[in-house]
This record gives structure tokens, C-alpha cells and sequence, in this order.
């Protein structure tokens, strides 16, 4: 099978977080399977650009990559260059597969995969829900949608990592035609260890931005009755950071914070074991590989129910659900504070249940046979 990956940035582009980490490892999967993928992309790696030679194939881990020059920043990423390509060589691929969307980028590549004829897989991301389309540039959204997104959607089949997902495409399109599969995630093999904290250690590790709920979380902390450590590993908007600190300050529980900034690959997972319990109250959040990587390495979850993965975590009792109400946190942080035995048991167990459900092979497996599927599609 021929494949070809669509994204507006691939590695080691690791500032964008879990869709960098989760994209390549399918890509490398892909290959390793015995298919030929090749990942169009461009050079970007937040507001410089990547050290590779733009529009040469390099082979990344196994995977023929292209890195295209792009003329405009993030969010946009237009890319000319890839757009000729893609349009010269489209149609030797027997599907394509498009990650993101919203990014002018991405959206015509789709439009000329269609205009090609070519079989076209579109991995929104988490950017295709009701929250998504409802904020930040609404109008330019809603422009694009009704000239040609709508259009390119409906004319795709649509990958969600969850139900969760799934039900918001069906919320934002009405009907669709796609697949669930869950995201393949790159986890080490080092042995859980768990830190004996004085303090109750919280641990926030994502992108700081509006929809993640720190405000909510920082609310909650501010009412606890017993003390805490909350550590914050991510980056973001100047503006935003400083707000937060503002409100930390705000709330006296600034002395409660350590802001770690961006966190690396190598270290994250010792961060993440370290912690007593992973927190993200999210107002909308996609599959979110972090949260399976703090179990993988041992560490309860305290997520809400818009994370994608809240119902994998219920079913399999690895953590706490929590409304974005500030007073439900609140609760749900004292049960987990309380509750010593299930958070051990969590410790104990969590990583066996991910090896079970998260199993690379069967992960990839099930990209193939959908591949397979929509290939035969007439």
C-alpha cells in the first residue's frame, strides 16, 4: 500500500506537542508494517523554521519525509511548493491521509486531492468539534467551511482517535462516513518508580492555552483543605502565562505552582512518575497522548469528561472524571487525595492495562484494514 501523510509539521517539531509525537509514530509503524509512506510537511517548529534541507526527501526513522518551505507562520503554514508537489504527484498513492485541519495548509491539499481523484482520510486533530468552530477567528472559520471545508469534509472519509470525537464531527457535519482508531504512542521502557512526596504532587503537562481549564484548576486548588504541589510543564502565548501568574497571585497559591515551562522527551516521563496524581480539566480536548503516558509510567489521572480518553479511564478505573464545574474538581481532588489504596492500585496496575489496550501492532493493524477498506470503496 502506498500512503501519503498530509501535516503541517512533523519532527522533530516536538513544540507542538502530542499530535508531533503521535503522527510520526504511525507514520513509523506504517512503514515498519511494510507500506511505503511518505509525509508531505513544512519546516516549521513554532516561529522558526526546521534545520533540513527544504524539499528533498529524508528518511526520518524509516519514514520518506519532504520538508517544504512554508510563507506564512503559524497557524496557516502555506506552502506553495507543497501544493505542486501534491498536485504532480497525488495520484500514485493509493490513499491519502490528512492530519489537522483549519490550517489553510491542509485544506487545499485536501481540495486538490479531491479535484485528483484521490482517496482522502482527514485526521482533524481534536479541531473539528463544536468548541473548535465557535472560537477564535469564527468568522474566517465560518467562511472557509461554507466556501470549501464543508464540501472537502463530505467528499472524505473522517478519523477520530475516540467515540468522543467521533460524536462531535457528527454534532458539526450531521452525517459522516470515517472510523475510530486510537492514536499509537511512543512509551519507554523505564521501570516505575514512584517518588514518596511530603506534599500531594499535582502535575500539568500540555499546552498553556485557554481550552486546557487552568483557570478552573487553579480555582480548585485555591479551595482546597489540604496542601498541595502543582507543577505546570508547557508553553504558551506570553500574554496568557502572565495571566495566569496573575491569578495564581490572585488566589495565594502562587507559593502552591512550579512553572516548569516546556518540558522535554527525555525528561517528561520521570516528571510524569514523579507526580502523585496527572491533572487536565480541559473544556475540549482529542485523545490527549499524555494521559497515556503518565499511566503508562504508573501515575493516576484526574481528567474531565471532555477528554476523549475520560471513558477509557472510567471503564478501566484508572482515575477520576470530573465536571469543569470548580467545585466538582474540588471533590474529585479530595477523593484522590483520600483514597490512597486506589491510587496505589492505579500505580500498580495502569501500566499493564495501556500495554493491553495500546499494543502497537494492533493499533497499526487497524489503520490497514480501514486503509484497506476505503481503498476498495468505489
Amino acid at each position: 500500500m502506498k500512503i501519503l501523510h498530509i501535516v503541517p509539521s512533523y519532527k522533530p517539531a516536538y513544540i507542538y506537542g502530542g499530535p508531533i509525537e503521535s503522527v510520526s509514530k504511525l507514520c513509523q509503524g506504517l512503514a515498519a508494517a511494510g507500506h511505503t509512506v511518505v509525509v508531505l510537511t513544512t519546516t516549521a517548529n513554532g516561529e522558526q523554521e526546521l534545520s533540513v534541507e527544504p524539499g528533498k526527501v529524508i528518511d526520518v526513522d524509516g519514514v520518506d519525509v519532504i520538508y517544504f518551505k512554508r510563507i506564512t507562520k503559524d497557524p496557516t503554514h502555506i506552502s506553495p511548493d507543497l501544493w505542486k508537489y501534491l498536485w504532480s504527484n497525488v495520484e500514485s498513492y493509493d490513499i491519502v491521509n490528512i492530519q489537522s485541519w483549519w490550517s489553510i495548509l491542509v485544506i487545499v491539499a485536501a481540495a486538490i486531492c479531491h479535484v485528483k481523484g484521490a482517496k482522502v482520510v482527514i485526521s482533524p486533530r481534536g479541531m473539528l468539534s463544536p468548541f473548535i468552530f465557535s472560537s477564535g477567528y469564527k468568522k474566517i472559520k465560518k467562511v472557509i467551511h461554507s466556501s470549501v471545508g464543508k464540501w472537502a469534509l463530505s467528499k472524505s472519509w473522517l478519523h477520530a482517535t475516540a467515540q468522543v470525537e467521533y460524536n462531535e464531527f457528527v454534532s458539526v457535519l450531521g452525517e459522516c462516513k470515517g472510523f475510530i482508531a486510537p492514536n499509537s504512542v511512543t512509551l519507554p521502557d523505564t521501570s516505575v518508580i514512584k517518588a514518596d512526596n511530603e506534599i500531594f504532587t499535582l502535575i500539568f503537562m500540555s499546552r498553556l492555552h485557554p481550552k486546557k481549564g487552568i483557570e478552573i484548576l487553579l480555582n480548585a486548588i485555591s479551595k482546597l483543605s489540604f496542601p498541595v504541589i502543582l507543577k505546570i510543564a508547557g508553553s504558551g502565548d506570553d500574554d496568557y502565562v502572565k495571566h495566569l501568574k496573575a491569578m495564581a497571585l490572585r488566589l495565594k497559591v502562587d507559593s502552591k505552582i512550579v512553572w516548569m515551562n516546556w518540558v522535554g522527551r527525555e525528561e517528561k516521563f520521570n516528571v510524569l512518575m514523579n507526580a502523585d496524581l496527572f491533572v487536565l480539566v480541559s473544556l475540549n480536548e482529542n485523545f490527549a497522548n499524555v494521559v497515556v503516558e503518565a499511566l503508562h509510567m504508573g501515575t493516576p489521572v484526574l481528567i474531565s469528561k471532555e477528554v476523549a480518553l475520560s471513558t477509557f479511564v472510567n471503564d478501566h478505573h484508572l482515575g477520576w472524571i470530573t465536571s469543569l464545574d470548580v467545585d466538582d474538581v474540588v471533590e474529585k481532588l479530595t477523593l484522590a487525595y483520600k483514597d490512597r489504596k486506589r491510587m496505589s492500585w492505579i500505580s500498580e496496575n495502569s501500566r499493564k492495562i495501556i500495554a493491553e489496550t495500546f499494543s502497537e501492532k494492533k493499533l497499526i493493524q487497524n489503520y490497514v484494514d480501514h486503509y484497506q477498506e476505503i481503498i476498495e470503496t468505489n
